[in-house]
């Protein structure tokens, strides 16, 4: 008996849950590669490495199309599902995390410009989404990935960056909708922000 795949903004309970295989744990301090990444604003691309104040970049393996269904083999990764989850997770929390210092926040994956921009209408991310569908920043940095159906794929990580160094990294991200509350929760209490 089959049942019907699930829609992408859900979670399954059973999920596989990541380990921490220090996969990020030489993050902290790296300086960022100077390398621009088409964005989803109109004619724009973005250099992580220059930008002013606190930014926010999380990362996650690919968004599904509308009505897509969802393969097994997805399910069974650890920590692939839940990209939809984790970007509308920052969206709710946008304007909070804001308030706490974030001057910017980006959501990353190795999917084209033009896939990016339908998913970030569609969910009505307030934040541009950027592309590194050559993976040139991924390995620039030493992120995790993964291979599937014969992409290499991001894995799903967020880090916060000022003046151009990464300063705090979040890996593995379980459940993947509250990757924002977990910024949310080092912005009150390593950067001693009020609750």
């Amino acid at each position: 008996m089959s049942t019907a795949p699930l829609p992408t903004h859900s979670l399954p309970s059973n999920l596989p849950i990541p380990i921490d295989d220090g996969a990020c744990a030489h993050l902290i301090g790296s300086i960022l590669p100077s390398i621009c990444l088409p964005s989803t604003a109109p004619s724009d691309s973005v250099d992580l490495s220059s930008l002013p104040g606190l930014t926010i970049v999380f990362m996650y393996p690919r968004t599904g199309a509308p009505n897509e269904s969802i393969p097994e083999t997805w399910d069974v990764i650890p920590g692939a599902r839940g990209c939809t989850p984790q970007a509308c997770s920052f969206r709710d929390l946008s304007s909070e995390l804001g308030a706490l210092g974030v001057t910017q926040i980006y959501g990353l994956s190795t999917q084209d410009t033009e896939y990016q921009t339908e998913v970030k209408e569609r969910l009505h991310l307030p934040f541009e989404l950027l592309s590194d569908e050559r993976l040139e920043w991924v390995q620039a940095l030493g992120l995790p990935a993964f291979q599937w159906e014969g992409r290499r794929l991001v894995k799903r990580c967020a880090i916060a960056i000022e003046g151009g160094k990464v300063v705090k990294s979040w890996y593995p991200i379980f459940p993947p909708d509250r990757s924002a509350q977990e910024v949310v929760e080092w912005l009150k209490k390593e950067r001693q922000h009020p609750v």
